[in-house]
């Protein structure tokens, strides 16, 4: 399975994206901004290609079991350079994440956000989980942004 996460906006607070699975639009995504020099729980990972595993350990991985009846796991993007722990979750703005990538069913210019963030969530969780369960490589291709503001 593939994953791109398309960057097509940047500010000095927060990057947007859109993520597609096997090369189909599924939802938008938000991370922290970048930065040439990292600062924790400020700054966006790198463009790269990272592979997913499933991460059962955590508060956040205890959290979800409880919330989501198909919960099997975190998804957590590996061998990130100069980050650990980065996963794809829950989220509506910059405030909600440490690097990792925020996922939503709309997102909001004006207001630098993503809404209906579990919608997404559901949606693309049971499909990336049953690839993982199944001993498939799961990619995550992140692209830099096309506009920069």
């Amino acid at each position: 399975m593939k994953i791109l996460v398309q960057r097509f906006h940047s500010t000095k607070n927060y990057t947007a994206g859109l993520m597609y699975i096997d090369g189909e639009f599924v939802c938008f995504t938000l991370e922290d901004e970048k930065r040439d020099v990292k600062v924790y729980a400020e700054t966006r990972i790198p463009s790269g290609i990272y592979t997913l595993s499933l991460q059962t350990s955590g508060s956040l991985h205890t959290r979800y079991k409880a919330k989501f009846s198909f919960h099997k796991g975190m998804l957590l993007l590996n061998s990130v350079p100069n980050f650990s722990g980065i996963m794809i979750h829950i989220g509506n703005t910059d405030k909600d994440t440490a690097g990792c990538l925020l996922v939503g069913h709309t997102f909001c210019l004006g207001c630098s956000k993503i809404t209906d963030s579990q919608k997404a969530y559901e949606k693309i969780y049971p499909r990336i989980s049953a690839a993982l369960l199944n001993d498939e490589t799961v990619n995550v291709h992140v692209v830099d942004e096309m506009i920069t503001s």
